[in-house]
């Protein structure tokens, strides 16, 4: 793995004239002081002093993992909708696009980890990829979710959970498998959808979802529990009946254990990189997107409901499971797969 060092604190002085910036803090200071790696093709790597790896998760969304872990800050994948473009401003990189051009890589992941896992009770689960894609092309480089998931398989009794868009996750099926034999892991592939035209738009530069779809399949084959995530859903491009039935029908054939779907939430941050691309490439859109997200994140809880209804009855249909559950896979009778789901 490559060694990333850390620049000395020295690094972060200001000068101190009377119309200097403020002094940065906490993790903006740390970024600021970060080593660049790389600087090409429009994506710079920089590394990023942590203190901790391991955040507790506190969302009013009922998530259900308790922490979380990121090896990375900022995603190269450059997915249009992504929500957690905001994560940049924490450390004062307010321009959204800075989310997938500056990409800071986290130092000593796995001491780091080996230290704070005593924090974990019984029944926590631990998710990997909750705001950045651990498998992103910097993972290929600096391998810090390799050391992560190393130092987990020295442990047990653990729930883990791992979310990607990437077929890279297939590198370490001998290490998940290693680490579902003393605890409980599932791989989460996200799939929005299976148009491969339509998914290079949406998440530019991911791995195409038929690749997605085959690292599912040879996770499940290779014994480590793997499914599809659809999300989020973005009204009006990609939730047409017949395009989600596609996707749960290729979620099976691929030997998925479940798949499930979410509603597109869009954070300000996110919008401003979003609605010019609805501008874009869905121009009819436009207008009704800006209106419905004018002045909230989430969309009706009626949209949400009728999309799930939706998703049950597709698997059903299919013989699919809703969601991951190390106790059982469960399929929900719901509406009929011909209703539309009427974002407007």
């Amino acid at each position: 793995m490559t060694s990333l060092p850390l620049l000395p604190d020295a690094e972060f002085h200001l000068d101190s004239q009377p119309n200097a910036r403020p002094r940065l803090i906490g993790i903006a200071r740390l970024a600021a002081a970060g080593e660049s790696l790389r600087d090409g093709h429009n994506v710079e790597y920089f590394t990023l002093g942590t203190r901790s790896l391991l955040s507790r998760v506190v969302s009013n969304r009922n998530l259900p993992f308790t922490w979380a872990i990121n090896p990375y800050r900022g995603c190269e994948f450059a997915c249009k909708y992504c929500y957690a473009r905001y994560t940049h401003e924490f450390m004062e990189l307010r321009d959204g696009v800075d989310f997938e051009r500056k990409i800071f890589v986290k130092q000593h992941a796995a001491a780091l980890l080996r230290s704070e896992l005593k924090k974990v009770k019984p029944g926590e689960q631990i998710s990997i990829g909750t705001a950045t894609d651990p498998y992103q092309p910097a993972e290929r480089r600096f391998e810090i979710t390799r050391a992560i998931l190393e130092e987990l398989a020295l442990h047990s009794g653990l729930e883990i959970g791992i979310v990607t868009k990437s077929n890279l996750v297939l590198r370490d099926a001998p290490i998940l498998r290693s680490i579902a034999e003393r605890n409980s892991i599932f791989v989460n592939l996200t799939v929005t959808t299976v148009d491969i035209e339509l998914a290079r738009k949406l998440e530019p530069r991911a791995p195409r979802p038929d690749l997605r779809l085959d690292a599912v399949r040879q996770l499940n084959l290779a014994g480590v529990n793997a499914g599809v995530g659809c999300a989020p859903v973005l009204p009006e491009i990609t939730d047409h009946p017949r395009d989600l039935e596609a996707l749960v029908k290729a979620a099976s054939e691929a030997g998925a254990k479940y798949v499930f779907a979410n509603p597109l939430f869009l954070k300000p941050c996110s919008a401003a990189v979003f609605l010019p691309f609805v501008e874009e490439h869905f121009p009819a859109l436009v207008d009704l997107y800006r209106a419905r997200y004018a002045d909230r994140a989430f969309l009706p809880k009626g949209y949400g409901q009728r999309l799930s209804q939706l998703m049950a009855r597709l698997r059903q249909k299919y013989g699919i499971g809703g969601v991951y559950d190390r106790r059982s896979q469960r399929a929900h009778a719901g509406a009929n797969p011909e209703q539309q789901l009427g974002l407007f």
